[in-house]
């Protein structure tokens, strides 16, 4: 297809790949594609031009399909319809699935205004907002995840970090995975085994902050689909086990200027551009961590010496950092990496949330901190520590800038959701550290 596909460049690609169904597909609060599937002849004929109706409830389910109360959309206001509306540029053909194509679309509300608790939606806004700072931002992703025997046991009872020669039943299916993101349109740059006995890293190159989520979503959804091919289970969620490592996301940020990067001449440090993005991203650090780890499981990847920040932080090439610079003289390059999320976060949230703090930083040229150097768990200084569980996430994250950044209904309908994860743990996930079989039937198949 072309750079920027139309309707009828897709309608042509789905001709020549035989595609018979098209998904029409928008995330919802979870992360999980949501939507329908309409016949090819249908699609073109009306779906992509009109659109297709869809109850806006999905915006506020929680892991497992409940519906808690929530303050917008509810039963007294009757569930509207809201409609989904295809973006062309968006479409992909998947392999993995012959006959199949997908297309992102953006959801509106009953007044045809775009659907303000839907989080592509919420992305779209921030990444405005830098657009009209003369600000186009650049992400990428990389996300773990653990390969496992359907009853959730790991696949390998050991561990061989990068190994190109353990295990080579898993890169069988590993193998199948990167072509299969590969012809639905990402650019697969690497995979290895990660740190814990059956974690896989698949990286994924960098693109603009919309097409960086859908592909992210993208990718969770077509791994889980194809582990089952291969007789296996994925999940991303971000603490599986107690003591094995937990799965992350980490997202490397950097701001396009007139087609350059603009933290290209930092050198030894941050320019001020980025040290004001910098400091933005270290002032919201605390009301962030809702968004990446909004479960009570997520937050359990938060202890010292799990390649996972446990404090508020900044520095160089660290990866005990919060928020890890990469600068080098005249690199394009150069970008931060914030470390915080965990794999299941939804990635349309948390990237808009580190654009609305990033931004915020540079519109109040915020002053950065301190470099922090060394092993910052064994001494963070004076840095302010991060939340370490969801009680704590969500009174840092409730009547926050940050809340009020990401607007009203979809802030309240997120910590809505959160306040029930809390309530259910409370009875079925007391401890704070040790990893339970409840969690593991709540999450691990829904991550």
């Amino acid at each position: 297809m072309a750079d920027t596909p139309s309707f009828d460049d897709f309608h042509a690609a789905c001709r020549k790949a035989e595609v018979h169904t098209v998904e029409v597909a928008t995330p919802d609060t979870q992360g999980h594609l949501r939507g329908k599937r309409v016949p090819v002849d249908r699609f073109f004929r009306t779906t992509a031009t009109d659109g297709l109706n869809i109850a806006d409830a999905i915006f506020t389910f929680d892991m497992q399909n409940d519906l808690p109360d929530h303050p917008f959309i509810n039963m007294e206001s009757g569930f509207l319809d809201c409609r989904l509306v295809p973006d062309p540029s968006t479409a992909r053909i998947f392999s993995h699935r012959p006959g199949y194509a997908l297309v992102f679309s953006d959801a509106f509300d009953p007044h045809d205004r775009p659907h303000p608790a839907a989080p592509r939606h919420v992305l779209a806004d921030q990444i405005q907002r830098c657009r009209q700072a003369g600000l186009d931002p650049v992400v990428a992703t990389e996300l773990e995840f653990y390969l496992c025997t359907p009853d959730w046991k790991p696949v390998q009872d050991h561990i061989q970090y990068s190994s190109l020669t353990d295990a080579m039943g898993v890169e069988d299916c590993v193998a199948e995975m990167r072509h299969a993101l590969g012809a639905a349109g990402l650019e697969v740059e690497s995979s290895n085994p990660e740190y814990g006995p059956g974690q896989i890293e698949i990286n994924v190159a960098h693109a603009d902050a919309m097409t960086c989520a859908d592909n992210t979503v993208l990718l969770k959804s077509i791994v889980k689909q194809v582990a089952v091919r291969h007789g296996m289970r994925a999940t991303f969620m971000p603490k599986l086990w107690t003591e094995p490592s937990g799965s992350g996301m980490h997202i490397h940020t950097s701001l396009s200027e007139d087609g350059n990067n603009a933290f290209a001449d930092s050198e030894g440090g941050p320019n001020q551009l980025m040290g004001h993005w910098v400091a933005g991203l270290t002032e919201h650090a605390e009301a962030m961590t809702l968004l990446a780890a909004p479960t009570i499981n997520g937050p359990k990847r938060i202890r010292p010496y799990t390649f996972v920040p446990t404090h508020v932080h900044w520095g160089l090439d660290n990866r005990s950092m919060m928020c890890r610079c990469l600068c080098e003289a005249g690199s394009p390059a150069n970008r931060v990496e914030h470390r915080l999320a965990g794999a299941d976060a939804n990635p349309y949230l948390m990237i808009a949330a580190i654009l609305a703090a990033g931004l915020d930083g540079i519109e109040r040229a915020l002053p950065l901190p301190p470099m922090s150097e060394g092993d910052m768990y064994a001494d963070a200084g004076d840095a302010r520590p991060l939340p370490t569980d969801l009680a704590g996430a969500i009174a840092a994250y409730r009547n926050s800038p940050l809340a009020e950044m990401l607007g009203e209904m979809f802030s309240a309908g997120f910590l809505t959701l959160a306040d029930h994860e809390l309530s259910l743990a409370a009875e079925n996930a007391p401890h704070p550290d040790e990893v339970n079989d409840w969690e593991r039937a709540r999450y691990a198949d829904h991550c």
